[in-house]
């Protein structure tokens, strides 16, 4: 084979590969463009936005605040038979009174905390 052979089949490799490269770009920017197409045929059919007239309001009295109680469980009640098991609607919401005690328990200095066991450690 001669170098005119080699530097054929080399830029025929190579035109090819321009080919490929612009045929595949074709086929991305085509499906970008369809996926747009079918987002605004979507939106289209999607419910109006509200206007600002219908948008929600604040009560008269204000913003709601956060309310913090300390709330005690009910106690498990006990099925008829005791090898029955009890269903969800017998089950009551746990902490549904609301406690004597409105004080927030805190930790103990000196008390075990969340790491090992309480000591003071090492200095």
């Amino acid at each position: 084979m001669s170098m005119a052979t080699y530097v054929l089949a080399a830029s025929a490799g190579d035109v090819l590969n321009v080919i490929a490269a612009f045929t595949g770009g074709l086929v991305i920017a085509g499906a970008l463009v369809w996926a747009v197409r079918l987002g605004m045929k979507v939106m289209d059919q999607e419910l109006p936005h509200p206007r600002p007239e219908e948008q929600p309001k604040l009560p008269v009295s204000g913003p709601v605040r956060e309310i913090r109680e300390m709330r005690e469980p009910d106690e498990m009640p006990v099925a008829e038979d005791k090898r029955e098991r009890l269903m969800p609607y017998q089950v009551h919401a746990a902490g549904t009174r609301r406690g004597k005690d409105q004080n927030r328990k805190r930790w103990l200095p000196g008390s075990s905390g969340s790491f090992g066991s309480g000591g003071v450690g090492h200095t």
